[in-house]
């Protein structure tokens, strides 16, 4: 049995369960939240502002839908999901000019507020201050609120586990549905305590939604560039609502997730696009495991949004006490090496249990890259070498429209989109 350096209590995954008490064996423990170096990331953040990959990276993205609208039942699930998500995306959007309908009472509104989101099926509720460090360039002007509820909705455990395949597809929207419907009652019950509440969709982001998740104590990032919790640990869809309420912080905890990710490493070894950085490294003043983009979203675009590396997970799978009971007890990681755990097959190339994995061929991971303007003139330059360095009228106009179109892009265009699960 290894020392345990501390504990971690949690309230139960729904309202009314009993809380959950995590043991952090002494060698796991680091430091709450995530190792950071705050005059790096003030200076990344002023210097380097982010901005969404779906604008900075729309080529790959626009590439990669027209992969996944090749598989028939794919393109439909997206269809469906934008048509039903965009109502709830421009709802979500007018929230932060409604007015409270009520008067403040003035006592603080914390344990409310929490206590109605377990209510509306959330497993996870903390509060923080919302940092301007993480905010798109081109959401900059959207945010109006100081403080942030951060929120997190469960995807259903069945249809998780059969990743990557069409029914993990389907829950994955319709668990983004779901929650961005419950945020909006949400907002209104904020509302009705007698402040604003302003509700970011999760297909809607105005920036990384994790740092501030980790701030307010829901959890750490993990190997693989998800927020693990500690009910669920990845498995689950995550929001925010800004608000002016009299609320009161939570504070980042250390679930000795940043030391267990290195030792357990199971979504490393078993990603299929080798995708996941193996050590540490230090990223815009963060210290991660960095994911590798390029070699991601090919495979996610192939082989029905991928996931693995959430599949695999163990705290996704058994849950963060579990895990790390058996840590604690044993130390080993829960269900390594086993294909309960491990165990995976993509669509045309077969099944691959622990330490196999899939060969690609050439070319496999070769995709457009940068935003949509920057892709057009990237291609025009190479038809116009291919012409031997000849400028045709055709060659103009097929950049005229194309740049036309890059620029017709906004966000008022919904598609299915992902949240930015690496941290930064």
């Amino acid at each position: 049995m290894l020392k345990i350096g501390h504990e971690v209590v949690r309230p139960g995954k729904n309202l009314g369960d009993a809380p959950v008490a995590i043991p952090v064996p002494e060698e796991l423990e680091t430091v709450p939240g995530v190792p950071m170096n705050q005059r790096e990331v003030d200076w990344y953040a002023r210097e380097y502002p982010l901005e969404t990959m779906n604008i900075t990276e729309r080529a790959s993205r626009d590439w990669a839908n027209n992969i996944r609208d090749q598989h028939v039942e794919m393109r439909e699930i997206r269809k469906e999901h934008d048509k039903l998500n965009k109502s709830l995306i421009m709802a979500a959007r007018l929230t932060g000019d409604l007015e409270p309908t009520a008067q403040p009472a003035g006592e603080d509104v914390s344990q409310a507020i929490k206590d109605k989101a377990h209510e509306l099926g959330f497993i996870e509720a903390g509060i923080t201050a919302y940092d301007a460090h993480y905010v798109y360039q081109s959401k900059k002007d959207f945010v109006k609120f100081p403080h942030v509820i951060c929120l997190a909705y469960e995807q259903d455990f069945e249809p998780t586990q059969t990743i990557p395949s069409v029914d993990a597809e389907i829950v994955h929207s319709s668990t983004y549905r779901t929650e961005g419907a419950a945020s909006l009652e949400l907002g209104n019950f904020i509302r009705s305590l007698g402040y604003r509440a302003q509700v970011h969709s999760p297909n809607d982001n105005t920036g990384p939604y994790i740092p501030m998740f980790v701030k307010a104590g829901l959890g750490q990032l993990g190997a693989c560039g998800y927020l693990l919790t500690p009910h669920v640990g990845s498995r689950c869809r995550i929001m925010m609502i800004t608000t002016d309420a009299n609320v009161t912080y939570d504070k980042p905890v250390d679930y000795g997730i940043h030391a267990f990710c290195q030792v357990c490493q199971v979504c490393v070894n078993r990603c299929p696009g080798r995708a996941l950085m193996r050590d540490k490294i230090w990223w815009r003043g963060v210290e991660k495991n960095k994911l590798y983009f390029k070699r991601c979203r090919p495979v996610m675009a192939r082989y029905l949004g991928c996931g693995i590396c959430m599949k695999v997970c163990p705290v996704q799978k058994y849950g963060m006490q579990k895990t790390m009971d058996h840590y604690a007890a044993t130390g080993q990681v829960l269900g390594k090496g086993t294909h309960d755990l491990e165990g995976y097959e993509l669509e045309g190339k077969g099944y691959f249990g622990p330490g196999e994995l899939p060969i690609f061929e050439g070319g496999f991971f070769d995709m457009p890259h940068g935003d949509a303007a920057e892709w057009a003139f990237d291609q025009f330059k190479s038809k116009a070498k291919a012409s031997g360095g000849q400028i045709t009228e055709d060659l103009i106009e097929d950049l005229k429209r194309d740049i036309n179109r890059a620029l017709s892009l906004s966000d008022d265009n919904i598609a299915m989109m992902d949240q930015d699960s690496d941290y930064i």
